[in-house]
């Protein structure tokens, strides 16, 4: 029996890279599995629906697990409902929602435009937002009709949100935003039985490999560190009722590796008990980095 045996699971952006290791590795361990991907080009343009019918058709072909395609924007309201609607349609029920569709419109701050900045923050904030939040009505209707639930909310954070990144201004900025969104999700949802975590994963994809080209170049070594599927166990582990006690976690996966971030945390403190004049602040702040830890530095920067 898998350890997501019968679960139903929302994959957004299901049909390559990351999301369809997700997709794969969820109904290898059972899962019913809602395989949701617009088709678009990495900057969010354009539709095509083969890639997200060619990930169904293969879950389908081994047996292990039962997939739908779904092919709904998930920036749209009503469309994110849809969502939530088909996989109640198609599987009877929903617990687990992975938020990994995005795009990335990688451009110096100095020569980034208002239209670029829009388009990233609605497809990443929005569409993170929308669907988690007709999940949440279902899953609150379900308890206030007395039936128990165990949900999962997954987001898509970024090593970029968690530390910048050199040209991603606008990439960095939505997914700090959705680490800040996964706590918040997390000490307001724990009372309905839904927990809430996120994922800044490192793996070869469409994204990354435009990006970060020399980094992602680990194809035919003894250990493929940047194969997607390296990321999905977490993930469905995740999803699992397994990790019933987990919430409120920014977990960062690279091969092997399952780091869990500390956040950010109050640091050094100097209190003068009073107003400080101008001049002595200058001194104090000083004194405070000095005794800090230091910051890891902006992707790019090193």
């Amino acid at each position: 029996m898998g350890l997501c045996e019968g679960r139903t699971v929302i994959v957004t952006g299901a049909a390559r890279g990351l999301g369809r290791a997700y997709a794969l590795a969820f109904a290898a361990e059972g899962a019913n599995v809602v395989v949701n991907d617009i088709g678009a080009s990495l900057a969010g343009e354009g539709r095509d629906t083969s890639a997200a019918d060619a990930v169904v058709a293969e879950i389908n072909g081994a047996g292990s697990g039962r997939a739908i395609a779904n092919y709904e924007d998930i920036t749209d309201w009503d469309g994110a409902k849809r969502i939530v609607d088909a996989a109640v349609a198609a599987f009877g029920g929903l617990d687990v929602v992975v938020n990994n569709a995005g795009i990335v419109r990688d451009r110096m701050f100095v020569s980034a435009t208002p239209d670029e900045w829009d388009a990233t923050m609605h497809v990443h904030l929005r569409g993170h937002f929308c669907v988690s939040r007709h999940a949440v009505d279902y899953w609150r209707a379900c308890q206030k009709a007395g039936q128990a639930v165990d949900a999962r909310i997954i987001n898509t954070t970024s090593g970029a949100g968690l530390q910048g990144s050199i040209a991603q201004a606008a990439y960095a900025t939505a997914k700090g935003g959705i680490a800040a969104l996964t706590l918040v999700q997390a000490a307001e949802l724990g009372r309905y039985g839904i927990t809430a975590n996120a994922l800044a994963p490192a793996a070869r994809t469409r994204m990354t490999e435009q990006a970060f080209a020399e980094k992602m170049a680990t194809e035919g070594e003894a250990f493929d560190v940047m194969d997607p599927a390296n990321v999905a166990p977490t993930v469905v582990w995740l999803g699992s009722a397994a990790s019933a006690h987990v919430t409120g976690c920014v977990f960062e996966l690279e091969g092997g590796k399952i780091m869990l971030e500390d956040g950010w945390r109050e640091g050094p403190v100097v209190d003068k008990g009073a107003r400080w004049g101008a001049a002595d602040v200058g001194a104090a702040v000083d004194r405070l980095i000095a005794d800090r830890v230091p910051p890891r530095a902006v992707w790019g920067t090193v």
